[in-house]
């Protein structure tokens, strides 16, 4: 796990110096990958740190974490796993305008925010994915009575496995502290205040 989130860091290290201000869209949601979450302080991320630089790094955590979990779900968990696949191949064809993001815009919403007038959008990705999706799916088989019980059983074990996961990135996470909070200042705190100046200038009335 320690490997995995060395790399990772390394590779938000070397998106870091790309970052610019309003590279990416202001949005009013709350990101729920992001918001209370305890990578956040693992990473000892102060206060200030624009959404975007944070997302970048907790989705290739959370990224680590998924893997994890699905490698444990394939190899300890028959019910649940088989559930899955199937789930896949039940929904499978249709755009999908989630996939193969990079991580920091993973899980990130792509279309505007609802009644933003500001441009013209003659349509959106979501609405692309559901024009794509065709007739709806036939009715999936029921589970028996048993194999309720065991997928009940194997889905609180995978997310007792997610939450152990999560911890271990955490505590590995605590060692880059350092080299994340210097690509912070180095690269993030400069642009954020010439921005704020840039701002203060602007509010100042004419001499």
């Amino acid at each position: 796990m320690e490997d995995r989130v060395s790399v990772a860091v390394d590779a938000w290290l070397r998106w870091v110096p790309s970052w610019r201000p309003g590279s990416h869209r202001g949005r009013a949601r709350l990101c729920r990958r992001c918001t209370g979450s305890p990578l956040i302080i693992a990473a000892g991320l102060p206060g200030g740190v624009p959404h975007q630089v944070i997302h970048a790094l907790l989705s290739r955590m959370h990224r680590i974490i998924d893997r994890r979990v699905d490698e444990f779900t394939e190899a300890e968990l028959p019910a649940l796993h088989a559930e899955l696949a199937t789930e896949e191949v039940w929904r499978a064809g249709g755009y999908d305008p989630g996939a193969g993001l990079a991580p920091e815009y993973d899980g990130m919403d792509p279309d505007p925010e609802p009644g933003d007038s500001s441009q013209p959008f003659l349509f959106t990705l979501s609405g692309l994915a559901a024009e794509s999706q065709g007739a709806p799916p036939l009715p999936r088989p029921p589970l028996s009575a048993e194999e309720k019980q065991q997928l009940r059983a194997e889905v609180a074990r995978a997310g007792e496995f997610a939450e152990s996961c999560g911890r271990e990135v955490c505590f590995a996470l605590v060692g880059h502290r350092d080299r994340i909070t210097a690509a912070i200042d180095r690269f993030v705190e400069p642009q954020i205040e010439a921005l704020l100046s840039e701002l203060s200038e602007g509010l100042e009335p004419p001499s």
